[in-house]
């Protein structure tokens, strides 16, 4: 086939153009497209992980209700090992140490939950260390539990974190102290928050006098 003076031109020039850089752009596209493949096998991948991992958990929480111990602590490790960035391993460990407080498990409990603490988002982390704190309580480790509850929280949580460390420092026979954690309670939590006319019981027992509730937000 035969071209004119200015398409041949235009080859020429495309010649010495991929000549030059043929080779380059070729890796780029690879890379490019290898770059899309992984993207994708990704979001399969994490799909495929979530399904997976929201499998054992319902068959974690089914073996909760049948008090069957011994399952959830298998179940429970299967999950935070194979799928240990997801939110379900985090929602297995604490199921895990609930069982295992249940049944008079201490030692595993505080496992479970240490395991949230280094492994869990910062809303599982604070959930976590408010039952590490309870449990140290029934275990009479005061010290440990009060240095646990002095961590950082989440804000959402100071009114909980108040009520646990009152919590301790009656377990101390601290009342003075146990009312200023009661009356922060109070301070940090609504009308609506669930757990406040429990606090006011508690506040009141010890000779608290229950501040005006804050309105809701």
């Amino acid at each position: 086939m035969a071209y004119d003076l200015e398409e041949q031109e235009q080859i020429d020039s495309l010649k010495v153009f991929w000549a030059k850089w043929g080779n380059l752009l070729t890796w780029v596209l690879i890379a490019v497209l290898g770059a899309y493949a992984a993207y994708n096998y990704w979001n399969y991948y994490q799909r495929n992980q979530a399904v997976e991992a929201s499998a054992l958990y319902d068959q974690l929480q089914a073996s909760v209700t049948a008090k069957d111990h011994a399952k959830v602590l298998r179940i429970a490790g299967d999950v935070e090992t194979r799928y240990k960035r997801s939110t379900y391993a985090q929602m297995s460990a604490l199921a895990a140490a609930k069982s295992a407080f249940d049944a008079n498990d201490l030692k595993t409990a505080k496992a479970q939950l240490q395991w949230v603490i280094d492994n869990g988002n910062e809303e599982y982390q604070s959930v976590a260390k408010l039952r590490m704190a309870g449990v140290l309580l029934d275990e009479k480790a005061y010290d440990e539990g009060l240095k646990v509850l002095g961590t950082s929280f989440l804000p959402a949580f100071a009114g909980e974190v108040a009520d646990r460390k009152g919590d301790i420092l009656v377990a101390q026979n601290k009342i003075t102290e146990a009312r200023a954690a009661y009356q922060a309670a109070l301070d940090a939590m609504d009308t609506k928050h669930p757990g406040r006319q429990l606090v006011v019981l508690k506040f009141e027992a010890i000779g608290g006098t229950v501040p005006a509730p804050k309105a809701a937000a």
